[in-house]
Formats: C-alpha cells, structure tokens, sequence
C-alpha cells in the first residue's frame, strides 16, 4: 500500500479510544449464531485439529534469525529490533481458498510497530488481501487494517478497533477467497466482504495465485496517529505468535463449504453490528475517493 496514502489515513482517525468504551458482543446476537456462522466455528474446529506445521508449510525469508518455529512446527515467532524485522511466506502458492491463522499480537508499547498477515501474488498487477495490525501506545487499542489490491490497484481500506485485547491471548483470522466473493473474519464473525462485481467494471482477484505473507516490522513515520508516535526502541525486541496456521483449498480433502460461502441474514447482523461500532475508516464512505471505486455505489458492505 502506498505510504502516503496510509499516513493520510492514520491522520483520519484521531484520538484513540479505550476498547472499555465500545459495546460489548450483543447477547441476543450471540444466542443466535447463523447456520452459516455454525458451519464456519465447525469448520475452526475441524482446521485447530488439522493445523499445519510452519516447518512443512513455510519459509522464514527474512530477518537474519529474528523470525523462530517452536513447538515442532505449531507455533512461529516474528521479533522486530532497531535493525531489523521478520517474516515469512508459505512454500506454495493457492488459487482461492480458506486461511486462518492464530496470532497473539505485540503486548505492551507495540506504538509504530505493524504485524501482518496477507495473501499476496507477484509484479505490478499483483492481487493482495490485507490483515494489517498498527500498534499503538500502551493502554490504547491497536487498529485493525485491511485492504483489498486487483491488478495491482489498492485504496481499498477498512480499519476497524477489535472488541477484545489482542495482545491477551491467540485470537483466530480468516481470509475466505472464492470466485463469488472474499470474506474476511476475526474469531468467525465476519467484519468485510469484497464481492466479485466484474458485471459492473471491478477488477476481481480470480486469476493470480496467491501465497500467504506474514512479517512485523516498523513503520513509525505512519503507522501509529500518522507518524506522531515513534517507536520505543527501549521495549525491543517486540515480537508476535502465529500458530494453528491451516489452509484449505480446491485440493484439499474434506470440507469445501467455503468454495460457495457467502453470509446469511445473521452472518449480515453481525458484520452491521462490526461495521457500526467499531469500523474507523471505510474508503467507501470518504468523499474524496469513493466516486472512483465502482463497487461503492452498489453495497455497504464491502
């Protein structure tokens, strides 16, 4: 994504707020989870008892040793100090598919700090499907970044605040890719689709295989309130987890259900509900720049 654009963006959304101040996960809501949303915590079950291993499924490629697998494969660790980052890349590309991950984000002062999980292809018209998370100050929320690239156009971001401290423990994301639409989810609860709208002129990632992408690096000139906060360099090494790591493609054996998922009417209850109290930015919505995407004249939730 372009620099310039995500320091725009980090301008825009102001003063933090403490999670405490935002609603909580509706009740009634959650006494009335979705076929949809009960196949998909089935389908989580199911991906924890079959996770990969990071030994077999990917590549550390950089960070001079910064990046670790421990556990016999079950878990990773990317640190970041002041002279270098970390990540890594699976070994196989995918053409659509179903991809989760558990992350335990940096705890503490994670300020200009970002931690990534992404699908990405290659070149100048490459696709991309973005998990960002910006650090922020201690006491205050991280944000939540994601970002849709077709044919190697961006300026597709949504930010959002998370409902819970990711830095407390694992929490599960999930990027759904098939060719009718891409969904996006934290802990199974959806909070963006990005539908296949190539009937109307949209570009739509269909074409391009894909490999999973993960690093922590530092971006104090944007990331934390547009550049305003630098990285604490005395809290180094910061580090974040990634475990249970599973993908599920069109060769994969067994469940298929996402090669078709879309959300039902209560799978579109709760991404309102994620969209209403705790989006910050919807490029859809900013004036400036909604009138050149197409897609934003035809659904609100993308």
């Amino acid at each position: 994504m372009n620099i310039r654009v995500k320091e725009s963006l980090s301008r825009r959304r102001g003063r933090a707020y403490h999670i405490d101040s935002l609603p909580s996960f509706p009740l009634k809501m959650a006494n009335r989870v979705s076929i949809t949303l009960l196949v998909s915590l089935f389908v989580s079950s199911f991906l924890a008892a079959s996770a990969g291993n990071f030994y077999r499924d990917v590549d550390i490629t950089w960070g001079d040793g910064r990046g670790k697998i421990l556990r016999r494969g079950n878990t990773l660790s990317l640190s970041l100090d002041k002279t270098s980052g970390s990540g890594f890349q699976s070994k196989r590309a995918y053409l659509f598919g179903r991809f989760d991950v558990q992350m335990k984000l940096v705890p503490g002062n994670s300020a200009g700090t970002v931690t990534t999980f992404y699908l990405t292809s290659q070149g100048n018209k490459h696709d991309e499907i973005d998990f960002e998370f910006l650090g922020n100050q201690s006491g205050n929320p991280y944000t939540l970044h994601t970002n849709v690239y077709t044919q190697g156009q961006g300026n597709r971001e949504q930010e959002f605040r998370l409902w819970f401290d990711p830095t407390f423990k694992f929490h599960t994301y999930s990027i759904i890719w098939n060719p009718q639409r891409i969904i996006i989810l934290v802990d199974n609860i959806p909070i963006r689709v990005f539908s296949n709208l190539e009937a109307i002129g949209v570009p739509y990632p269909k074409n391009q295989p894909m490999k999973i992408q993960a690093s922590l690096w530092d971006a104090e000139d944007w990331a934390t309130q547009g550049g305003k906060v630098k990285t604490d360099w005395s809290m180094a090494p910061f580090t974040a987890y990634y475990r249970n790591f599973s993908a599920l493609t069109t060769d994969s054996s067994g469940f298929k259900g996402w090669l078709t998922q879309d959300l039902d009417v209560q799978g579109r209850k709760l991404l309102r509900w994620v969209q209403k109290y705790y989006m910050l930015y919807n490029y859809c919505a900013d004036r400036r720049r909604r009138f050149s995407h197409r897609e934003c004249t035809r659904s609100r939730f993308l």
